[in-house]
């Protein structure tokens, strides 16, 4: 039996990832109900925005879906947190900080926690701090990312070994190929952000999924690493101005400034892409094509089951 899956109440093993500020209740229903989890994340929404996309989600969907709430990112995550509990959020995930502190209040509601590590020794925290799952998030995947920089083929086995719960990976995966590997290496399933952008129910602009589809495998650039602030996007003519102006040397606030949630959802809800960035992942330069969600999550599991079969055979016996 899959402990993921079980642990979630899902019937295939993949997680949309939180994507704070471009996710939505249609979004998140539709891969709910396509057999994932799917997630609404909390972003720097204020309560009120997240609450209306609760009980949204929760209109189009009877099946599991959960929250993803970026402890260091949103100023009201007090307030989220108690959001989980009022609605009954029975699936939390926690990134972007120390999930510890809060792990507590969510099992006194009965919440199964998610935790986003970018570390081995951040998965064996949470462990330790009571987490249900590990999301092992390598450095391929979109958005703000650990600036320890390890990759997800060579994160995800030393996770898997060092801690006993189930763990999911994130970062490069967007296809039965991925899905296949991620099991090989040891996880029990994975998580998708930028895969699922590229889907017709994200609600994004048009033009980000265009940046999406024409990219290729070098397509992505790394902002914020002079300041330790590492993010993985998509070219724009604005994030392009960005790293120039990194270059020349810019402190902490001005940096964060530039890539603050307002130039993200300029970039990716408004598509003005002289004023807005893009997060994209790696995989970014495999997606070809705007599947529906439900089509997606059924060939990536059959593909999943291709490909792990057909690695078999490629064994000498």
């Amino acid at each position: 039996m899959n402990n993921l899956t079980r642990i979630l109440g899902i019937t295939y093993p993949i997680i949309q990832g939180g994507m704070g500020n471009v996710s939505n209740a249609p979004l998140a229903a539709a891969v709910s109900n396509a057999g994932g989890l799917g997630m609404i994340g909390a972003g720097t929404m204020e309560p009120e925005q997240v609450e209306d996309m609760i009980v949204d989600t929760k209109k189009r969907t009877s099946l599991p879906f959960g929250v993803n709430i970026a402890l260091s990112v949103n100023d009201h995550a007090a307030e989220l947190l108690e959001l989980v509990g009022k609605h009954q959020i029975k699936i939390v995930s926690l990134s972007a900080g120390n999930p510890a502190p809060h792990i507590p209040m969510l099992k006194g509601h009965h919440c199964t926690v998610m935790t986003v590590a970018g570390t081995v020794a951040q998965a064996v925290k949470a462990e330790k701090a009571g987490a249900d799952i590990v999301i092992g998030e390598g450095y391929e995947a979109a958005g703000i990312n650990s600036p320890v920089e390890t990759t997800t083929m060579a994160l995800i086995p030393q996770m898997c070994r060092a801690i006993s719960i189930p763990v999911a990976a994130a970062g490069g995966i967007g296809d039965g190929r991925g899905l296949a590997a991620a099991l090989a290496l040891g996880a029990f399933g994975v998580q998708m952000g930028t895969r699922f952008i590229a889907t017709k129910e994200s609600g994004v602009h048009a033009n980000y999924i265009s940046a999406i589809i024409s990219s290729r495998d070098d397509g992505t650039l790394i902002s914020g690493r002079t300041v330790g602030k590492v993010r993985r996007v998509l070219p724009t003519p604005y994030i392009k101005n960005v790293l120039q102006t990194e270059e020349k040397g810019m402190t902490v606030n001005e940096y964060l400034d530039a890539t603050s949630e307002f130039h993200h959802i300029s970039g990716a809800m408004e598509g003005r892409l002289e004023e807005g960035f893009l997060n994209g992942g790696q995989i970014s330069g495999l997606i070809e094509d705007i599947p529906s969600v439900e089509d997606l999550i059924k060939t990536m599991v059959a593909e999943a089951k291709i490909f792990l079969s057909s690695a078999q055979k490629k064994l000498p016996i």
